[in-house]
C-alpha cells in the first residue's frame, strides 16, 4: 500500500508521465509496519484433582488494525506512511479499542476449554516505537501459544498425559475426536521430544490439534522432526486445499517460533535483509502429515490462520519435553535456549 501510494504522489508531481515506482528490499524492511508485539499474562487455580476451576489471562499489544481503508476523519489516509512526512501531514492515526468479537489483541484470548470461572482482559497499549499493522491469526497466535503452554504446565504439575488433561477440560465431541485423530495418527515419537497443543480458530471456526517432534543440537539449535496436524473444519469441499492451508500455516508459525524477529536501535530498524532477518529453511522442514476429519452433514469453517497458533505452542512444548525449558519468549533461538539454560 505504501508502495503504491508514493508512485501515486510521484505522478501527481509529473502529470502525463509514466511512473513505475519500485521499493528494494531494504526499503521494504526497514519502513514497512510490524506485527505488533504482544504479551500474555496466564494464571489459573485447580481442585484437588488438578481440575483447572479459574482461569484469569491479560493480553497486551498494539493495533492489529492498521490496513488503510476508507472511513471517517481520514483514518484511512492517516495509516500511510508517506501522508507523515509530508510538507501537510495528515494527523497521525489514534487507534481505538477493536470491540469486534475475537479481533485483534483478544483473538482466542478466550479459552475453549471448559474452565467454570474466567476472567479476560485485554489491554490497548499506544505509543509504541513501531508502526504496526496485521499479522497472520492477529491475537490468536500469542494467545493461544499463552493459552497451550500453560495447559501443558498445569498437565504437568498435575502428572497428568498433557492430552488426557486436555479431554478433561473439553466436552465438545468434535474437539475431542480432533484429539483423538491427532492422537493415533502421531504414534511413537520421532524425535527427542513430542509437544501437543489445540485450538478453535476464533473459537468458531476450524479446530485444529498439532503434535511436533524434535531435537537439540549441541549447539542449541531446534531441528523440526516431523509435524502431524489434525483438523477438522465441517464439510469438506476442497481436501488439498484445506490441507494447503494447514501445511502453510504450520510453517509461517515455525517461522515465527525459530528464527523471526525484527531488531532496531535508535537510528531505526537494523534488520533489514534475509540475513539480519532469517526465515525457516528448507534444511529445517520436517515431514508434515495432515489428518483431515470430514464432516459433510455439517457446514464448512473457515481454516485460515486456524494452525499458528497450536503450531507455535506445540513446538514450544515439544521444547520444554527435550530440554526442560519453558521458553515464554519468541523466536526460540539458540541464544535464547542458552540464555534460559543459564537463568535455569
Amino acid at each position: 500500500d505504501d508502495a503504491a501510494f508514493d508512485a501515486a504522489l510521484v505522478a501527481r508531481a509529473l502529470p502525463d508521465t509514466p511512473i513505475l515506482l519500485k521499493w528494494t528490499r531494504e526499503d521494504e524492511h526497514e519502513w514497512e509496519p510490524y506485527a505488533p508485539a504482544m504479551a500474555v499474562e496466564v494464571a489459573a487455580r485447580t481442585d484437588a484433582d488438578g481440575r483447572i476451576t479459574t482461569w484469569s489471562q491479560e493480553a497486551y499489544s498494539d493495533t492489529h488494525g492498521r490496513r488503510p481503508r476508507p472511513g471517517p476523519d481520514r483514518a484511512g489516509p492517516a495509516r500511510l506512511l508517506a501522508n507523515s512526512l509530508r510538507a501537510k501531514p495528515v494527523p497521525a492515526f489514534v487507534p481505538k479499542p477493536n470491540l469486534g468479537a475475537h479481533a485483534g489483541i483478544h483473538r482466542n484470548l478466550d479459552p475453549i476449554y471448559n474452565f467454570p470461572d474466567r476472567r479476560l482482559v485485554k489491554h490497548l497499549v499506544t505509543d509504541l516505537p513501531l508502526r504496526t499493522s496485521a499479522m497472520r491469526c492477529l491475537g490468536g497466535a500469542a494467545n493461544v501459544f499463552a493459552i497451550e503452554s500453560f495447559m501443558d504446565e498445569l498437565a504437568l504439575d498435575a502428572g497428568r498425559n498433557p492430552l488426557d488433561f486436555r479431554r478433561d477440560h473439553l466436552s465438545d465431541a468434535r474437539a475431542l475426536a480432533v484429539l483423538d485423530g491427532l492422537e493415533r495418527a502421531a504414534g511413537t515419537p520421532r524425535g527427542a521430544g513430542r509437544g501437543f497443543a489445540f485450538a478453535q480458530y476464533k473459537n468458531a471456526m476450524a479446530r485444529v490439534g498439532v503434535a511436533v517432534d524434535l531435537a537439540v543440537t549441541d549447539a542449541a539449535e531446534i531441528r523440526l522432526t516431523r509435524a502431524v496436524i489434525a483438523a477438522e473444519a465441517g464439510r469438506i469441499v476442497d481436501p488439498d486445499g484445506l490441507t494447503a492451508q494447514l501445511e502453510g500455516g504450520f510453517l509461517q508459525a515455525a517461522s515465527w517460533a525459530l528464527a523471526e524477529e525484527v531488531t532496531w536501535d535508535r537510528d531505526g530498524i537494523t534488520s533489514r535483509d534475509w540475513d539480519s532477518y532469517p526465515v525457516l529453511r528448507f534444511d529445517n522442514v520436517p515431514a508434515i502429515e495432515v489428518v483431515l476429519l470430514d464432516l459433510p452433514q455439517e457446514k464448512s469453517l473457515g481454516a485460515g490462520e486456524a494452525a499458528g497458533g497450536p503450531a507455535l505452542a506445540a513446538i514450544a512444548n515439544a521444547v520444554a519435553a527435550v530440554t526442560g525449558l519453558r521458553l515464554r519468549r519468541l523466536p526460540f533461538t539458540p541464544e535464547a535456549l542458552r540464555r534460559a539454560a543459564i537463568e535455569e
